[in-house]
């Protein structure tokens, strides 16, 4: 029988982790900051910031910056300390978005703040190929910005039902995987790098309760809408997984008036209603762009056309109205909105609300409805925040585990094949 007792020293290395991880976040909220100051927003003692931050200073993670002291006052200056972003030293985390006419690569540091990126078109490229092609991109991309800082590893997120556990693609219909395991072929790709997924939803909502309005730590729902449609949940700060990972599918959800048909046999479904896809096929039938994408939809709007600019709008209601279904059962305090044409332009955003606000029974404010913090950055970050969200919240456990990795000789590989 195996014993459940705790290990000698499990409790307190948990309350270290949990120390440690307080300490990262509240640098990571405040900073510059000094540590007297790191200890009364925590909560912990002097003594246990004190030894967290020589921890976490000693792995490359903080850093102290004696240049912002100020010269008066009594007693013994108080030495500010920040997140290590210097371009010399500070790590970094790459990120892939892999969506279906092209993938985003990035490279992000530890404030989620976009270094470098860079669009990959398919171009028709074989899907069964596109890890492949994808990592050996990314890997040049790498080789090309991460310019000697450390590379913590890779964060990649897609649409479907994705299992970050287990590193796999359960399912992504429109890219036809099945079982797919892409974090081992991603990881193969770059040389053994670390390499984690998720699901885009989910990782777009992580990047909000990480890097954006306060709100989004208490709750959140986020709707991507994209070539592919889901959804996220945060609660207290944790985005739900749900069992099998398969939580955010709302690409059924019914879109009140809608009447597209959906290949499930329904009509009126979120996808067949609002997604890239439908939304440039509706497009280029009514001879509004010459082939159905929505990038020259959204372009065609902006120069002017009022057909672009209607069928934009209509979307965004649409989109409205599953929000409003969404705010009902989940009455979150943000409603955050990732689709392409209201996070360029603000104008849609309105729409959105509108719609929203007009039919939610217990929403009435339509500032708790926004688009993501990143702005047009925001696929590249939330790629970057898979990799980077374990870090924050584990971050002792999370650098031996790459000083093993690197000990094992999986991340001494160079990007240019060439051991370090």
């Amino acid at each position: 029988m195996t014993s459940t007792a705790h290990p000698p020293g499990t409790v307190g290395d948990g309350r270290r982790e949990a120390n440690a991880a307080l300490v990262l976040r509240t640098v990571l909220d405040h900073g510059p900051v000094a540590r007297s100051a790191v200890a009364r927003l925590s909560g912990l003692s002097p003594a246990a910031v004190s030894r967290q931050a020589t921890d976490l200073t000693r792995m490359g993670l903080l850093r102290e910056l004696p240049d912002l002291v100020e010269g008066r006052g009594v007693g013994r200056p108080q030495v500010p300390m920040d997140l290590h972003l210097g371009a010399v030293g500070g790590p970094v985390a790459g990120g892939v978005h892999l969506g279906v006419p092209a993938s985003t690569l990035g490279l992000v540091d530890l404030r989620g703040r976009v270094l470098a990126r860079r669009l990959v078109p398919h171009d028709g490229l074989d899907r069964e190929l596109l890890p492949a092609v994808v990592a050996a991109e990314l890997r040049t991309f790498l080789a090309e910005h991460v310019r000697g800082r450390p590379l913590l590893g890779v964060g990649a997120a897609l649409g479907g039902w994705v299992d970050p556990v287990r590193g796999s693609v359960v399912r992504h219909e429109t890219l036809g995987w099945r079982r797919r395991p892409l974090a081992v072929e991603l990881a193969q790709g770059l040389g053994g790098v670390p390499v984690r997924i998720d699901n885009h939803a989910r990782a777009i909502a992580q990047s909000e309760i990480l890097f954006g309005r306060p709100a989004a730590r208490r709750s959140l729902v986020h709707l991507f809408v994209g070539n592919v449609v889901d959804a996220a949940l945060g609660i207290a700060g944790v985005v739900h997984q749900g069992p099998g990972s398969a939580a955010g599918d709302v690409a059924h959800l019914p879109v009140p008036d809608s009447t597209a048909p959906c290949p499930c046999g329904r009509s009126g479904c979120l996808e067949a209603t609002a997604s890239n896809t439908a939304v440039a096929a509706t497009a280029a039938r009514r001879g509004i762009v010459p082939e159905p994408d929505i990038f020259l939809v959204v372009d065609a709007a902006a120069a002017g056309d009022r057909r672009a600019d209607r069928l934009l709008r209509e979307r965004a209601r649409a989109v409205g109205r599953a929000v409003a279904l969404l705010l009902d059962v989940v009455n979150p305090d943000l409603v955050v909105v990732s689709e392409h044409a209201s996070v360029l332009n603000a104008e849609y955003l309105e729409e959105i609300r509108g719609a929203a606000v007009d039919l939610s029974s217990v929403c009435d404010d339509p500032e708790r409805i926004v688009s993501p913090h990143a702005g047009p950055a925001t696929l590249p970050v939330a790629a970057g925040t898979v990799l980077l969200n374990p870090l924050f919240r584990a971050p002792l456990r999370t650098m031996k585990e790459r000083v093993g990795d690197e000990a094992e000789g999986l991340s001494t590989v160079s990007l240019n094949g060439q051991r370090r």
